[in-house]
């Protein structure tokens, strides 16, 4: 069995005083103590956590990064980081956005950045892509309306792009159609940067198998779901006449560790990360006896705008979500305990697992910051399974 690879995530929130520096702090955690494979940032505009609760009460991290809305435009990040981290274990570093979004994003110009990206790292770009959601769309006049036939179009934007070979590219779409359409980069040695596809429905999966070279999850599910949608992916893969086996198995994964166990359950009870439960879908809360705070059938992430919930409806929406089910849904404990947890994803299948430290959603800041050196080694751990 391949050994795991491991990836590290950083939020690209910026601080009022320090810029980016957290942020490039995070990369080289990742890489130089943690020996990570990859390094991802997210496309957003904002969170998807409560600002309510952003305040340090809730989040002792508020005391550094006062807004946790500040996010720091995903592509500009990765050419920074690229430009900066040249030597030893940095310079192999795979740098991935995990996911950018096809509403609000023209495909062309997600082309034109991962292509470009790709130059510059030298061929260790990875393309994660997804529909988007809805708090990055619809609040900024981008009509939020089947994005899975538009994810689907933009995907063949794309690619219809890449492989023009510079020839004037003309394709009927009802979402991006292409006039004459011009696209001349090169790819890196012949190789376009691999696309992994962030899916969670049957539609999407099936996309995935078809289309993607990542299979590339990050919403709320456990190991049987995973393994379940998987083989979906798989059997796409081989109806559409493709290795079903060329696809990576990756997964984004949230982790709270810390210095011992009573603080990593102190951290697991918090309001903080009661709230990151919102983003589950309500057949994940079916399944703990349990219904969505925000109603029958919503479905979490996607359709998750927070921003404009004062502090008293926040608390009273997270108020009875199940404990156990908070635990479910992260890695926990100590580095042990994690590196216990993540064999489980890679018996389903996982062969890439992407972390996101989220040790610092916790009302103390100094527990937060003791979280760090746990995390790095559960880096370093997970690349022996």
């Amino acid at each position: 069995m391949p050994r795991i690879k491991v990836g590290v995530t950083d939020g690209i929130i910026a601080a009022e005083k320090a810029g980016g520096a957290y942020s490039r702090a995070h990369y080289l955690i990742g890489a130089a103590a943690g020996g990570a494979d990859s390094f991802w940032v997210p496309d957003h505009l904002n969170s998807m956590f409560p600002r309510a609760l952003w305040n340090p009460k809730y989040c002792g991290v508020a005391k550094l990064l006062p807004s946790g809305d500040a996010y720091m435009e995903p592509w500009t990040m990765l050419g920074f980081t690229a430009a900066r981290n040249r030597i030893g274990r940095l310079r192999n570093m795979t740098l991935g956005i995990g996911v950018t979004d096809t509403g609000r994003r023209n495909p062309a110009v997600t082309a034109q950045a991962a292509a470009t990206l790709s130059i510059l790292t030298k061929g260790r770009t990875i393309l994660g892509v997804g529909p988007g959601e809805r708090e990055g769309n619809e609040p900024y006049g981008v009509e939020w309306s089947k994005p899975v036939s538009r994810f689907e179009e933009a995907l063949a934007t794309i690619r219809a792009l890449w492989n023009s070979k510079g020839r004037l590219v003309n394709r009927e779409s009802p979402y991006f159609p292409l006039r004459n359409a011009l696209f001349d980069l090169p790819p890196y040695r012949g190789e376009w940067p691999q696309i992994w596809i962030g899916a969670h429905g049957p539609r999407m999966l099936r996309a995935t198998g078809r289309y993607g070279d990542g299979y590339f999850p990050a919403f709320l599910h456990s190991t049987q779901d995973y393994a379940h949608r998987l083989e979906i992916v798989r059997t796409a893969a081989s109806d559409a006449g493709r290795d079903p086996m060329s696809i990576t198995p990756a997964v984004f994964l949230p982790v709270v560790t810390g210095r011992s166990r009573n603080d990593v359950d102190e951290a697991l009870q918090s309001h903080a990360m009661r709230a990151w439960l919102l983003t589950a879908s309500d057949e994940l809360f079916s399944r703990y006896g349990s219904q969505h705070p925000l109603g029958a059938g919503f479905s979490g992430a996607q359709d998750l705008v927070p921003h404009d919930m004062d502090e008293p409806t926040v608390l009273s929406l997270i108020e009875d979500i199940p404990a156990e089910m908070v635990r479910d849904t992260v890695l926990h404990g100590t580095p042990a305990d994690v590196v216990d947890q993540a064999a489980q994803w890679r018996d389903c299948g996982v062969r890439h697992i992407v972390l996101a430290q989220m040790g610092f959603m916790q009302p103390s800041l100094a527990k937060g910051l003791a979280s760090v050196a746990p995390y790095a080694r559960i880096c370093r751990l997970l690349k022996r399974l």
